[in-house]
């Protein structure tokens, strides 16, 4: 597609009639809540699937590559925000011992062609929270700052083609952006900073959709912990500092995903990549959506499916940015069904940690409700503030939590013990045997027994070479070519507790 063909698929966007979308959404709101009150939303039992992205990296200089787009289709691997990005989706199978393994091996079919057919290109797939080496002869701040103007229309030149987010950066609603975290700050005239950042989406369907809420409620209360022990982003491609590196390594953040998502993508006062509040209800969780601030409109035209009935609210739902969220969609009614997106994590070093965090989420999710946890009383504010002491400190922190005996606690250990339990205890309601359960739930508890995190691993790494006399650029360089020599070495097959030996 060429850059005036694109641009008037964007001038198209801006032109559609904003009130006219309203109405659709309503109408569609109001059919979408008939047909869960029908029953068509539920579902005889839970379901798991992911979402994961990766970004690519020269693979002999470790830095940021543009994928083809043609090699993208070719691996069978879905377009992300960036030129440099590449994600794949797995088929949702049921929560069980078959249904995980099946999780599992199908990312390591999928990636193991994908890496086979992009070394070719001299390239190599990154899974990580965030990359920190430019394309080679550019800086991080150009890459990401670079946009032409075509026929009035403003469009970054290293995003995919996807018109909603080009048509963003000529929208009043992104009339500022900016990216703002701890001793970093960089002005953009589109939404391309966004793209630093890389992560994995674990889905949860539950079984009945009115019990959405309640599972909603708890997936809030374990966000916290779950991010504090998966964090992976504690540094960003080093010229975009505007600090001394001592000082980046005394204050970083270790999941800086999180401020850059919030910063880039609310702009103003408005509030849409956000911790969300409790869902009371279905219709509560509906209205929500509804009335969301819409970024662009959509005149949107049936394809054949069943969600087809309402694919402008699926529209609206896609800028429904926030860190955990309801999902509504089926491409069939057969498979209609209400999910939950659990959108924190970021990319972890190997696919046995991401399917772990697949695995023990799901299983917090069977097992909270089923029990009655008294952690579904824990305030609001506390999960929030957890959410959020999880993403300055990681494992450091501080975070409250509500034991089966209704006692509040603070230590680490009590709560994931807790934690792990519930989730072991989940998956076993599920079908898995104890040993199962536990090679899941393993790989995380060994970082909690360690105090040992991705992005810990990594802030060391750079401590240490600063330490030995490495500039700080480089020093940060220096790690992510650690790390993406470990990688190499057990993305696929081994675990992240084989870099600590």
């Amino acid at each position: 597609m060429s850059a005036s063909e694109l641009a008037s698929q964007i001038v198209e966007a801006l032109d559609i009639d904003a009130e006219a979308f309203a109405s659709r959404i309503e109408a569609e709101t109001a059919s979408l809540r008939e047909e869960i009150d029908d029953g068509t939303f539920d579902n005889p039992q839970a379901i798991v699937g992911l979402e994961y992205e990766f970004y690519a990296v020269d693979a002999e200089t470790d830095a940021l590559m543009r994928v083809p787009r043609r090699l993208l289709e070719y691996i069978g691997f879905e377009k992300e925000l960036g030129l440099h990005n590449a994600e794949l989706s797995t088929a949702p199978q049921p929560l069980s011992s078959y249904g995980l393994r099946a999780q599992e091996a199908e990312v390591q079919a999928k990636l193991d062609a994908a890496e086979m057919e992009v070394a070719r290109e001299g390239m190599t797939l990154v899974s990580d929270g965030m990359w920190t080496v430019p394309p080679i002869g550019e800086t991080a701040a150009t890459y990401l700052t670079d946009s032409i103007e075509q026929d009035g229309v403003r469009m970054a030149t290293n995003m995919s083609r996807a018109v909603r987010y080009h048509a963003m950066a000529n929208t009043d609603y992104a009339a500022e952006l900016q990216l703002d975290a701890p001793h970093v700050s960089l002005l953009a005239d589109t939404v391309m900073p966004e793209s630093l950042i890389t992560s994995i989406q674990p889905h949860y369907q539950v079984s009945h959709a009115h019990d959405l809420p309640e599972h909603f409620r708890y997936a809030l209360r374990a966000a916290g912990p779950l991010l504090a022990v998966s964090v992976n982003s504690p540094f960003f491609p080093p010229d975009l500092y505007d600090a001394d590196g001592a000082t980046v390594l005394e204050e970083c953040w270790m999941e800086n995903r999180v401020p850059v998502f919030e910063s880039v993508l609310n702009p103003a006062d408005i509030k849409k990549v956000t911790f969300p509040e409790d869902i009371d209800s279905i219709d509560e969780a509906l209205d929500r959506i509804a009335s969301d601030e819409t970024v662009v409109p959509a005149e949107l035209e049936p394809k054949g499916r069943f969600d087809d009935e309402f694919a402008h609210f699926r529209h609206k739902h896609g800028s429904f940015w926030r860190w955990v969220r309801p999902v509504f969609g089926g491409s069939t009614r057969t498979n209609a069904n209400a999910r939950i997106e659990f959108r924190p994590l970021p990319g972890q070093p190997t696919i046995r940690g991401t399917i772990s965090l697949l695995a023990v989420f799901a299983g917090l999710l069977e097992s909270l409700p089923r029990r009655e946890h008294p952690v579904y009383q824990q305030s609001w504010e506390t999960a929030r503030e957890n959410f959020y002491a999880a993403v300055r400190d990681g494992l450091s922190a501080e975070l409250s939590w509500i034991t089966a005996d209704g006692t509040e606690t603070t230590d680490t250990d009590e709560l994931y013990a807790e934690l792990f339990e519930l989730a072991r205890d989940g998956l076993e309601l599920r079908g898995l045997d104890a040993g199962e359960a536990n090679r899941y739930i393993q790989p995380l508890r060994e970082r909690v027994d360690r105090r040992m995190t991705p992005a810990q691993w990594k802030h060391d790494r750079v401590r240490t070479r600063m330490d030995a006399g490495e500039p700080f650029a480089q020093a940060i360089w220096g790690m992510q070519s650690d790390y993406i020599d470990a990688q190499s070495e057990t993305l696929i097959n081994g675990t992240f507790l084989e870099w600590l030996e």
